[in-house]
């Protein structure tokens, strides 16, 4: 009997630490309980047989996405049209990605799809970082396929480049280039007036541009966005375009203003 209730404790204790790893590791699924999830293994077996979608933005699927994976952005009003669209056939599955274990849109695009009454609606949750790790030849990077494994940049490569605000703010000066990749609907307030450059990620000549300027002047290109998620995907241009000496600000504008006045940009003063 006491092997019995031992037995019973253990497997109760094992339950219980899968379901804390799953909280740890995908903290949005608690919130989304009701969005069926389909894992990493069973969305490589069922490729060919259901509707894969990025619900991205569209520089994030050109850098980086699942082969043949189809982008539609996540948006409210358009997303269960543009799925109708394209889901020919009602018995396949249509599976909804973004970036990571911490992103919402898939769960978002998911729940937008199954309220507006389509079936067979699931959200792929683990990330592009494992997928393209696991199936290279399943991926595309800057539109080319397989992936190398030596391409993929990790977290842990990313952080390389992330400096916190007063250390970013440190390095700004006549070695340094500062770039604001915020696109208009983010831009607002300078953070480094008449000490920074700015070009929308969309916009390819202007990119090239103060890459160029700043691989021939020999100087190290400073970073920032809105909350530091472009970053990420901005850092797979750079490495292609061989340039090394780059640095993002941690948490990009908000972090910035967080970091400098512990409160939200909105909050913040007004600076000169």
């Amino acid at each position: 009997m006491k092997i019995f209730f031992t037995l019973i404790g253990f497997l109760a204790s094992a339950q219980f630490n899968l379901a804390y790893a799953d909280d740890a590791q995908f903290p949005h699924r608690a919130k989304y309980k009701n969005i069926p999830i389909m894992e990493i293994e069973q969305l490589h077996r069922e490729l060919g047989n259901i509707y894969l979608v990025d619900v991205r933005s569209a520089y994030e699927y050109e850098t980086l996405h699942i082969k043949d994976a189809l982008h539609i952005p996540l948006n409210k009003e358009k997303l269960p049209g543009a799925v109708r669209a394209l889901r020919k056939d009602e018995t396949k599955a249509v599976v909804f990605y973004c970036n990571g274990t911490t992103c919402k849109k898939s769960y978002q695009a998911a729940e937008i799809a199954l309220n507006a009454g389509i079936t067979r609606v699931f959200a792929y949750d683990a990330g592009l970082e494992t997928w393209t790790k696991l199936y290279p030849e399943q991926s595309v990077l800057l539109g080319q396929s397989p992936v190398k494994q030596n391409e993929i940049i990790d977290s842990a490569q990313f952080k390389k480049h992330v400096l916190p605000a007063a250390e970013f703010e440190a390095r700004i000066g006549p070695t340094a280039l500062v770039l604001d990749i915020r696109d208009m609907r983010q831009r607002d307030v300078m953070l480094f007036p008449f000490k920074e450059e700015r070009a929308q990620l969309d916009d390819r000549q202007r990119i090239a541009e103060v890459v160029n300027q700043a691989k021939q002047a020999n100087k190290t290109l400073l970073v920032y966005d809105k909350v530091g998620h472009q970053a990420r995907w901005f850092q797979y241009y750079l490495e292609k375009q061989g340039l090394k000496n780059y640095f993002f600000l941690d948490g990009g504008s908000e972090g910035y203003f967080e970091a400098k006045f512990g409160k939200s940009k909105v909050q913040a003063p007004e600076r000169s």
